[in-house]
């Protein structure tokens, strides 16, 4: 719940000065009861500064770690205190429970589900292994750091005079905000919120790691692909030969049942054949739904 705080101050013009506290923090642009007596213009209040705030009124900057939060994750929160706990490392906590460590074991288990469902259902004849593969470096710190520093999160997680500081914060740290914020969603609006929040974060991760995953090892992405869409192996045929026994190259191509898909040379049969798998690979995935 978002409300105001009249500081303890005189009866005066003091009085005015309040601040605007969301969930705890002070609104950036509003004079506390710690500063001076309160600019004054011609005519009253600074204009540079906002009006004084009605006793009672909810006042709401737009420089709010909240709600700036709930933009660059795309999900707003019906209960904020769930956000806010997710923000708060346990160096700014007065106690652990009120750090974001619980729900950061929360959110570690809700994005590992729903990466891995995920990955069943869009490669439905991968093996365990090969799921597992992928789905290790998705959810790993380095890839959860790397979220949390694209969108904007780790500059919004709160952290204790002892950590904070001109030097990078922690890879750890900046993981743990990014999966913290998913158990805060997920409590907040249930799995399929999570799910939606997750997946628009991953998804380029995902194919991040394909790409890599493809690199020097075409053939076996092809055999995967060629068995799910296809369901037949890709063969390779030598289509030509061309250069000096000790300088040959070769032109390849991919047949898979009846078709038989781009040529491409190389100086070995075994370069030749990865080229070519990864032109079928082409092929086949500007098929794909």
């Amino acid at each position: 719940m978002i409300e105001t705080e009249q500081d303890d101050v005189p009866h005066s013009l003091q009085a005015r000065t309040r601040r605007a506290v969301v969930l705890g923090w002070a609104v950036p642009g509003w004079p506390t009861a710690e500063d001076a007596t309160p600019p004054r213009i011609a005519g009253g209040w600074n204009s540079r500064l906002p009006p004084p705030a009605p006793m009672g009124a909810i006042v709401v900057s737009q420089s709010d770690p909240l709600i700036r939060a709930e933009q660059v994750i795309g999900y707003s929160f019906k209960d904020p205190a769930l956000l806010k706990l997710a923000l708060t490392h346990s160096s700014l906590a007065d106690s652990r429970l009120d750090s974001n460590e619980r729900l950061e074991f929360l959110g570690d288990a809700v994005l590992g589900s729903i990466v891995c469902e995920s990955l069943c259902r869009r490669f439905p004849d991968w093996l365990e292994g090969e799921l597992t593969k992928v789905k290790s470096s998705v959810v790993s710190r380095r890839t959860c750091a790397e979220i949390s520093d694209d969108i904007g999160l780790t500059e919004l997680l709160m952290l204790g005079k002892g950590v904070a500081g001109p030097q990078r914060i922690p890879l750890s740290l900046r993981a743990a905000v990014f999966e913290s914020v998913v158990g805060a969603v997920f409590l907040d609006g249930g799995y399929e919120a999570a799910r939606t929040v997750v997946l628009e974060q991953v998804s380029g991760h995902i194919d991040a790691c394909l790409e890599s995953e493809d690199q020097g090892n075409y053939k076996s992405t092809l055999q995967q692909h060629a068995q799910r869409w296809l369901a037949r192996p890709p063969t390779y045929e030598t289509l030509d030969e061309q250069g000096p026994d000790h300088s040959k190259c070769f032109e390849i191509c991919v047949v898979i049942g009846q078709e038989r898909f781009p040529s491409a040379w190389g100086p070995s049969k075994k370069t030749a054949e990865q080229e070519a798998a990864r032109r079928a690979l082409d092929v086949l995935r500007s098929r794909q739904p």
